[in-house]
């Protein structure tokens, strides 16, 4: 009798539970953002495969995702201001709220109790509690003596609990201190050049490098020492020379560290800047087959891949590190928006937006290994990131 009704317990059990995803790690996960159906695709990296996919985020036309400690949660940022908290094991969103009026990105804090999004409007930094998405501080840009609030690029995490980023309009770099949430501590750092674009903290944590769109060069912080200001760094590397008109805005991220040196995305132009980071000095230029936006780095630090916008959007090239030389052209398809390694990079994911598919390719042998379908797929996110400083 015990057995009989010990087996009809179990079968309760199964049976509720047959609608919701078998348990697993979260190791492998990561997400592929759908930008025209406001959704994104739950999927893993060993395997290669589609889990299931969560709706209803809104806009998603530049959007970006950052994770939970544990890589549970990922946390998307929408470009209509929404903030998304996605349940990666149970598939389904866990938390919403919307936090602006136009967004353009995120990030989480070092200890992961914070959430910090970057807004264009209005301008400035609003920080939520990562466990409920509750609202604990509101860090807006004003500047000048109008009171006019600056649009915020370049948003990252660095050691100390703190986030850094640039305004674009102000041409201001500011370090917010969260170590208490209720009363952030804000440094300013004035006059680090025309329109900063994007922002990327070094690996180690170290640097903030910001790009300018209004001039040529960088704008370099000592995250160790804040208190001596930005630094110019490549100020000429364009001066003297017949400049294109830029198509799209390049990214500026860690990603594009690879050991000692770094490799930026110059802007408007077909070349790929290679800095040695131990005294922030141009190394090298690589040329390159169009307007590069990303150039992302491999984990092994051997390879950087690059894509490019319109009109050569379809082309991938691959930099040897050891020679700052092309050794891999190829065109994986239409639209390549985004590219992302997995952890040990022994494989590269290329979104084809304009195929409705992401492509994988062996980093050693450059061969096809899988291809999923996709509807207008852009930003690939795996849940690698969540320990990495940065990201």
């Amino acid at each position: 009798m015990r057995r009989s009704a010990f087996i009809v317990l179990v079968a309760a059990v199964l049976g509720g539970c047959a609608g919701a995803p078998p348990p697993r790690g979260t190791g492998d996960l990561g997400v592929i953002v759908e930008r025209e159906s406001g959704s994104v695709q739950i999927v893993e990296h060993s395997g290669m495969t589609r889990l299931g996919s969560v709706g209803g985020l809104g806009d998603l036309s530049h959007a970006s995702v950052v994770y939970s400690r544990d890589s549970r949660y990922a946390y998307v940022f929408g470009r209509d201001g929404g903030l998304t908290k996605i349940d990666l094991v149970k598939r389904v969103v866990a938390a919403r709220v919307m936090q602006a009026g136009n967004s353009i990105g995120g990030a989480i804090s070092q200890d992961g109790r914070l959430v910090a999004a970057q807004n264009y409007t209005p301008g400035g930094v609003k920080v939520f509690r990562a466990d409920t998405l509750e609202q604990v501080a509101d860090i807006p840009t004003t500047y000048g003596t109008n009171g006019e609030r600056a649009k915020v690029v370049g948003l990252a995490d660095a050691p100390g609990n703190r986030f850094v980023f640039s305004l674009f309009e102000a041409g201001e770099i500011w370090i917010a201190d969260v170590s208490q949430p209720a009363a952030p501590k804000i440094t300013k750092l004035r006059d680090i050049g025309k329109q900063p674009y994007d922002g990327l903290v070094t690996p180690d944590g170290h640097y903030y490098i910001a790009g300018l769109f209004g001039e040529d060069g960088l704008a370099l912080v000592d995250l160790w020492h804040p208190e001596r200001g930005a630094r110019r760094i490549l100020a000429g590397y364009g001066r003297g020379e017949e400049k294109l008109p830029v198509y799209k805005m390049p990214h500026l991220r860690g990603w594009a560290v690879a050991g000692s040196r770094a490799y930026l995305p110059a802007i408007g132009r077909h070349e790929v800047l290679v800095v040695d980071t131990r005294d922030w000095r141009e190394v090298a230029r690589v040329s390159v087959a169009g307007q590069p936006v990303f150039a992302v780095a491999n984990p092994d630090g051997h390879q950087v891949w690059v894509n490019f916008a319109l009109p050569d959007n379809g082309t991938v090239q691959v930099i040897d590190t050891e020679t700052s030389r092309i050794v891999e052209t190829m065109r994986p398809g239409n639209a390549i928006l985004h590219l992302e390694f997995t952890p040990r990079g022994e494989a590269v994911w290329l979104s084809a937006r304009d195929d409705d598919r992401v492509v994988v390719y062996d980093t050693a042998t450059f061969a096809p290994l899988a291809e999923l379908r996709v509807a207008n797929p852009s930003g690939i996110f795996f849940t690698s990131r969540a320990g990495r400083i940065g990201f």
